[in-house]
């Protein structure tokens, strides 16, 4: 029987190319993602490594996150006392900030599309545990004012030389400086992961970064050889004054990574989602190739039963040959994995998240996944066709092909029919209002719903090929009748081949609806919610230079300067966020509905809290509060409740007096701008223009340059989901041309008929570019539909969260649709010149 199945495999090896090669293209999408995120992790975890000595002393109650955006300090003179402990090599102050950007000789900053630009005071102790911490390259430290090193890196990007003057941007005041570049110097680890690093002398960085010489942001400690960490910890915590704390370099980095991982958790996630898709699509490709092939093997199979095989064995010759086809499909992808992830490391370089300095990882978790992922998901597709094999009567030998029970089909439509009220009450419930755990019910709903869908395609099927068929007859006549019964004829096979590409439409559809209702709704809450005339905001979402808003605020034409300062904070048991506005101006540019207290009352220790917080956590006017933005945590009263609004995203508001009585660094986020009535604009937001030209990370935008703004960000975000679910839609053609091209195999007989009666060449391949085109409107019918109303759910779950108004743009489901039908003619190329080409007495003889 192995003999049997193996020569099987080898006769049919052209038949299976495409399943294999959709099984290569999902698991290379797996290993990749794999791959790139192993690498990712890797280089952040240098970095963070890099960053810490074997003890940190900092401020109590301080985050990695909030490190350089908080006031809270050590004092200078705690230096000298660690030192002083026994076990204690050396100790050095840190002043350190993530905010200051190299520019290059045009005036533009580099990795300034979202990485961080590290700067810091120069010193030479290693990281914990030994690691090279700052490693000089070239050239000399910095040793006084004007004095900087920059990482090779940004060197070479920039053309940068020593002895060169660069300019640096800042987030304090000034907010632009120069110095002179004595030296290069990197982190002992290597890459930087597109950030920058720049180093000068301890005394302009402690003055840069902390404001005052009085105070450090924290202390780096190194051991003495043959002194633990943990050790060493404690005998620096038993010295040190209250408010400040001591840890071990490995916790504070397990923080710092713990951190990072979060924030970069969706990328996995995220690219895992979409491997997952591709791996799903194909397998449909799968179960329409070995349903297809059982089939057309309907003889030999039965033959081997009327030999005497057992129905266990036809079962296991198909299952053996789907996991040759596994397992090849698995061997290449995962080769093409490690290719792909180059590739995904190129895209996101082009967003500044370069790992060109760190070698890609190869795990055995990924040889596992690939393998693991590929094999199962192959002989799960084929072990519905391999059952039905087993199942074929010896007396079918007889018969040139099996037809389906009717009665399956309709088994299908009862089960899809109970799997889509579900999914349909999943929906409603998550989008009519919040519940608890709504994002998996929600998942949960489309899931059910894409399932659905697919198993009463093959009832939906007839009458949309009907349908298909009506303007067929009557343009193409005979040709276009021969291609609808075609299609008809197993409608099973055909809605199957459709699901494939159902799929991705459906989720390009969705991601349409979605993208277009939030790009509506982002006009509606500007129009509606907020009345200020500019919109002063950093590239980069990080702070700037609160001397820009002080240099607006004079500008001639211009009635108010509202600034909000937005940073990582812990309130009370809760790590969220914390803005600190300015209560007389920020009302009357953002609208906030008050549903107790008052907001002129707004100043020093005193809170504005969103009402499902309030609710959730018993706050009412009066409560008491402790805050904290990464020092010792200050009381705050709650003195109003605010009504949850799209346009305000932070959950509690208090006066830039209490911003910075919680520790909060002088450091803007956004600042919006009033002009005055009867104030010309041009020359206003002329002389704003001015004012922010020497900073180019920071940009000055009106309202409808504001919204433009937040419409390319939803638009790039769309282009990559679009570009990611191609895949998915690559797959689904191939799954036409395959089936395509099977079909005509398996009429071999009928197309050398219809081309004895006459039926010409050209019109062959007519009659098959129909039938794919008809697979591909009815996937893309069923994917579309089907999309809009996930778009739909989808956008009403999200309403808290800004996403208020529904937009479906017609035009550009019509025309994926149109695009649809051209695949289809893509796709029937192949099968159809092939069909084309059939010797017609050759065929007439096939049997």
């Amino acid at each position: 029987m192995l003999r049997a199945t193996w020569r099987s495999l080898i006769a049919r090896r052209m038949r299976l190319l495409m399943s294999t090669f959709a099984i290569v293209l999902g698991v290379a999408f797996v290993a990749g993602s794999l791959v790139f995120t192993d690498t990712l992790d890797r280089a952040f975890t240098g970095i963070v490594s890099g960053t810490v000595g074997d003890v940190m002393v900092r401020p109590q109650g301080a985050q990695a996150s909030t490190r350089a955006g908080t006031t809270a300090t050590v004092p200078v003179s705690l230096v000298a006392r660690v030192k002083q402990v026994p076990g204690v090599r050396d100790a050095v102050g840190e002043a350190r900030s993530p905010t200051v950007y190299v520019l290059d000789k045009r005036g533009k900053p580099l990795g300034g599309q979202g990485a961080p630009g590290f700067a810091m005071g120069y010193h030479t102790l290693p990281a914990a545990h030994g690691i090279p911490a700052l490693t000089l390259t070239a050239g000399r430290p910095p040793t006084r004012a004007g004095e900087v090193t920059i990482d090779p890196a940004t060197a070479g990007a920039a053309a940068y030389r020593i002895g060169d003057t660069v300019s640096l941007l800042t987030a304090g005041t000034p907010p632009r400086i120069t110095a002179r570049i004595v030296g290069f110097a990197k982190f002992g680890q290597g890459s930087l992961v597109g950030a920058t690093l720049t180093t000068f002398d301890p005394a302009t960085a402690q003055r840069l970064f902390v404001g005052n010489s009085r105070g450090y942001q924290d202390i780096w400690v190194t051991a003495q050889p043959g002194v633990s960490d943990t050790e060493l910890r404690s005998r620096i915590a038993a010295v040190l004054p209250r408010g400040v704390q001591a840890d071990t370099g490995d916790a504070v980095a397990k923080e710092s990574g713990g951190q990072i991982k979060q924030a970069l958790g969706f990328i996995t996630t995220f690219l895992l989602i979409f491997a997952g898709i591709s791996l799903l699509v194909g397998g449909f490709l799968i179960v329409n190739t070995f349903s297809m092939l059982v089939a057309q093997r309907s003889r030999e199979l039965a033959l081997l039963r009327a030999l005497g095989a057992r129905r266990g064995q036809v079962t296991r010759s198909v299952l053996a040959e789907a996991l040759v086809v596994g397992l090849v499909g698995s061997t290449v992808g995962l080769g093409l994995g490690f290719l792909l992830a180059i590739g995904i490391r190129a895209l996101f370089a082009r967003f500044g998240l370069d790992l060109s300095g760190t070698p890609l990882v190869f795990r055995a978790r990924t040889v596992l996944a690939a393998y693991g992922i590929g094999m199962v998901v192959t002989a799960i597709a084929a072990y519905l066709p391999a059952r039905r094999a087993s199942s074929i009567p010896p007396v079918a030998a007889l018969r040139d092909d099996i037809a389906l029970p009717e009665r399956a089909v309709w088994r299908r439509w009862h089960l899809g029919m109970i799997l889509l009220g579900g999914a349909a009450g999943a929906l409603i419930k998550a989008s009519i209002r919040p519940v608890q755990h709504s994002t998996y019910v929600l998942a949960v709903g489309m899931i059910a719903a894409l399932f659905a869908v697919i198993l009463i395609s093959p009832v939906v099927a007839r009458p949309v090929l009907r349908a298909a068929g009506v303007p067929y007859r009557w343009i193409f006549g005979a040709v276009g009748r021969l291609a609808e019964e075609n299609s008809l004829r197993n409608p099973r096979r055909t809605a199957a081949t459709a699901s494939a590409l159902m799929i991705g439409m459906t989720l390009v559809s969705m991601m349409t609806v979605f993208g277009a209702s939030a790009k509506s709704s982002v006009d509606a809450l500007i129009a509606d919610n907020f009345t200020g005339d500019y919109v002063v905001s950093s590239q980069t979402g990080i702070p700037f230079s609160p001397s820009l808003a002080d240099s607006m605020a004079k500008v001639p034409g211009v009635q108010e300067v509202s600034r909000l300062r937005y940073s990582p904070a812990q309130i009370g048991t809760d790590k969220d966020a914390l803005a600190g506005i300015e209560p007389r101006t920020f009302g009357d540019i953002v609208k906030i509905e008050l549903v107790a207290g008052r907001m002129p009352a707004v100043k020093g220790h005193t809170l504005l809290v969103q009402d499902d917080v309030a609710a959730q956590r018993r706050l009412g006017v009066g409560s008491k509060v402790p805050v904290s933005l990464g020092g010792r945590p200050a009381t705050f009263t709650v003195i109003g409740i605010f009504k949850k609004s799209p346009a305000i995203l932070v959950r509690y508001l208090t006066s830039l007096e209490g911003y910075a009585a919680a520790g909060g660094r002088p450091q803007d986020t956004f600042v919006y701008v009033i002009q005055r009535g009867g104030a010309d604009p041009a020359a206003v937001e002329r002389r704003l223009q001015q004012i922010v030209a020497p900073v180019p990370t920071v940009t000055v935008k009106n309202q409808q340059e504001f919204a433009a703004q937040q419409h390319e960000q939803i638009d790039t975000l769309l282009r990559i989901i679009y570009a990611l679910l191609g895949l998915a839609v690559i797959i689904a053609v191939l799954g036409i041309v395959n089936t395509l091209a099977l079909s005509v195999i398996e009429r071999t007989r009928e197309i050398g008929l219809l081309r004895a009666v006459g039926l010409s060449r050209r019109q062959l391949r007519r009659m098959v570019r129909l039938e794919a085109v008809v697979v591909s409107l009815l996937g893309a019918v069923l994917g579309v539909a089907l999309g809009v109303a996930l778009g739909y759910a989808l956008q009403r779950s999200q309403r808290d969260q800004g996403i208020t108004v529904l937009a479906v743009p017609w035009t550009q489901l019509g025309l994926y649709v149109v695009l649809a039908a051209l695949v289809g003619v893509l796709a029937a190329w192949l099968p159809a010149r092939r069909a084309a080409r059939l010797d017609v007495l050759r065929a007439i003889a096939t049997e």
